[in-house]
């Protein structure tokens, strides 16, 4: 099931402002659609639209082509899974992935093979007796899946549905829940804070802040072209490294002048209509020359350095104080305190208008 939104906004009673302001996305059929951003970014409100449990304001809401914005939630052939799970404590795990169908009165050999084969697919067979008090906080997330699962609907709708569970699980789960989605074949939609999540899970991003889409797309474009410098910051861990200053007679010159950088050929054309104009340059950890054996070299001092294993996080100091962060390979040699230089990968560099915090190039 495609669902569009077309200038979709959102404002709550008693309040100037909207929440939610211009949402236009689209979601294919069959797409795993990772709602992205920090809190109190309107992820959730977005859902919840998407899901009928808030009104929608202005704009249009579609499922193909149907428009949903008046059609009650248990009509729209959803399924919603929440962080808290929601289950009954005291049904077994059995009856809490029947009941919704039991209340639509389904019948009983219908219900039961529903059921099973929800719990064969999630390996959650032995525990389908078993109280949710009974049962570990990964197994009631596969129960609140399975309970999802078992209506068969067109669109499944996930509200940080891992955020409950330790590091090694949601891990697990991760990968659960992408074999899952290809398994049904079912349209998800899916919010979290967390980049991790977005970028190993999603066929799509959309990344929001104070209400509005920051960029919408791939994972692959969110870490190697984002669309303005909150999106740069946001995705990749240690985050982008943003340095301000200006374009002076073809080259980058930042603002404490400690850093210059002659663009590659093809940022060269891209940035010749900002010649004296204020510009950000954003390069990744990665994407330093750390051996500084090339390109428009700078000195700093190793700050400090985590060992990582097959990495290793400099934190280095410029001469006049401003800081950087650079990954090397684990096998390179740094010593705190020790002057070293660095260079860049001009073929890695973006470019961004400081007074828009837009792509350049």
């Amino acid at each position: 099931m495609k669902v569009s939104l077309r200038n979709i906004g959102k404002k709550y009673e008693g309040r100037e402002e909207f929440t939610l302001k211009d949402i236009n996305l689209d979601i294919e059929d069959k797409d795993f659609c990772v709602i992205l951003g920090p809190s109190g970014c309107g992820k959730t409100t977005l859902l919840r639209m998407i899901a009928g449990l808030n009104s929608i304001t202005e704009g249009d809401l579609l499922f193909g082509e149907k428009r949903m914005n008046k059609v009650p939630s248990k009509d729209r052939d959803i399924a919603m899974v929440f962080q808290s799970y929601a289950l009954y404590p005291h049904m077994t795990v059995y009856d809490n992935m029947a009941f919704s169908l039991a209340m639509r009165k389904e019948p009983k050999k219908l219900i039961h093979d529903r059921v099973m084969e929800a719990a064969e697919v999630l390996q959650i067979q032995e525990y389908l007796y078993s109280k949710p008090s009974d049962i570990s906080g990964g197994q009631r997330q596969r129960v609140a899946l399975g309970r999802a699962m078992v209506r068969k609907p067109a669109v499944f709708l996930m509200d940080e549905p891992l955020s409950n569970l330790d590091a090694k699980l949601r891990e697990h789960m991760r990968v659960e829940l992408v074999r899952l989605h290809k398994a049904l074949g079912t349209t998800s939609i899916y919010v979290t804070h967390d980049q991790v999540e977005a970028m190993t899970m999603a066929t799509k991003i959309v990344l929001m802040n104070e209400g509005v889409i920051q960029q919408a797309g791939i994972p692959d474009d969110f870490y190697n072209r984002p669309a303005n410098i909150f999106v740069a910051r946001f995705i990749g861990s240690p985050t982008m490294n943003i340095i301000h200053g200006s374009m002076d007679k073809g080259k980058f010159v930042a603002e404490h002048k400690l850093i210059k950088i002659k663009p590659s050929e093809a940022d060269a054309k891209k940035l010749k209509d900002f010649e004296g104009k204020k510009v950000s340059v954003g390069i990744r950890p990665e994407r330093f020359d750390s051996r500084g054996e090339y390109g428009d070299t700078f000195k700093a001092i190793v700050d400090t350095v985590e060992m990582l294993g097959k990495e290793k996080i400099l934190y280095i100091k410029l001469e006049n104080g401003s800081e950087l962060v650079v990954s090397a390979p684990g096998h390179y040699e740094f010593k705190e305190g020790a002057d070293h230089s660095f260079g860049f990968d001009l073929e890695a560099i973006h470019y961004f208008d400081s007074e828009t915090g837009l792509r350049i190039n």
